[in-house]
């Protein structure tokens, strides 16, 4: 996934701010995995909506987003050098 300082350089071109507390907020790592969980996406980003407007809403948004594309992203690219490696092995 992409380091902090990532999500606070795509906040910064977004937004011109860097969103620096909704980020470590998501990245904390006692409750990384809790805070990534998109079936509380609503109630999270109400949240930040709540602090820092719908702006702050959507920048946790777009971390979430950035971090799911990023982490199957890895996988799909792995998946298709498996098969391409697989389908020349067996002559395809």
């Amino acid at each position: 996934m992409p380091e902090l300082n990532e999500h606070i350089a795509a906040s910064l071109a977004r937004t011109g701010k860097e969103y620096r507390e909704v980020h470590e907020w998501i990245d904390s790592p006692e409750t990384k995995y809790e805070r990534h969980d998109f079936s509380r996406v609503l109630i999270n980003a109400a949240m930040f909506r709540e602090k820092y407007g719908e702006e702050g809403a959507q920048e946790y948004v777009y971390h979430l987003v950035d971090d799911l594309k990023c982490r199957f992203g890895k996988q799909i690219d792995s998946h298709v050098a498996n098969m391409k490696d697989c389908l020349s092995y067996f002559g395809g």
